[in-house]
């Protein structure tokens, strides 16, 4: 049974049945919400610390294999969330060389290639490095930021051009457009943020609480 959460909710914009026909192809379990919803309720809220001293080397090299799996991050990343995948012979069925991605952010369906069209798919840091490192992790000591940056519950392969406009933004400034991904986009920030003890704004939680609160639940 599909049902709408917080069907009382005014004010947010398009009409809830939208939102709880879109959201229906990304339903989430009654224990995800309320996972999300103690998450949310741990987060400390204050404002953003200054970006001084950050760069994408501070998290470690990209896409190492922290896993010791005989295969990097990325292509990691690719195997899981990509379908009917191609891959290099002689490397361990680690390089994908062709996959279809169904993308979260936009909904859109995305043939990749590896290649000159490599950076149509990308691998997207769900809690961006340097919102995490102005929320916290300038704190952490190095082994901590590489395996954050490398942490597959933060990691999702996306269209490029959506990761793009992203860049480093947080809930309060950036959602997927593709609005039935939302809640589910919300829940993940939220849980990952809380699992490695960063921060919110207020203008963040309020958003992650929004998107949240328009979750559709299947039992």
């Amino acid at each position: 049974m599909v049902v709408l959460v917080a069907a009382l909710a005014v004010g947010l914009g398009a009409p809830l049945w939208l939102d709880a026909r879109a959201s229906a192809g990304y339903p989430v379990t009654a224990q995800d919400l309320a996972t999300g919803r103690a998450a949310l309720d741990s987060l400390v809220v204050k404002g953003r610390a200054p970006r001084t001293g950050y760069d994408r080397d501070q998290f470690g090299p990209a896409w190492a294999d922290v896993d010791r799996n005989g295969c990097d991050t990325r292509n990691d990343v690719l195997r899981r969330d990509l379908v009917d995948i191609t891959v290099k012979p002689g490397t361990q069925d680690c390089v994908v060389l062709t996959g279809v991605l169904d993308d979260p952010y936009t909904g859109e369906s995305i043939a990749f290639e590896r290649g000159e069209r490599s950076s149509e798919v990308q691998i997207d840091h769900v809690v961006a490095l340097a919102d995490a490192w102005q929320k916290g992790a300038q704190g952490w000591p190095a082994e901590q930021r590489r395996a954050f940056a490398n942490d597959p519950a933060n990691l999702l392969a996306v269209d490029g051009s959506a990761n793009q406009r992203k860049g480093a933004g947080d809930a309060a400034t950036w959602l997927p457009p593709n609005t039935g991904y939302r809640c589910a986009y919300a829940l993940r920030q939220t849980v990952v943020k809380a699992a490695y003890g960063l921060w919110v704004t207020q203008a963040e939680h309020d958003a992650l609480s929004r998107a949240i609160d328009r979750c559709v639940v299947v039992e």
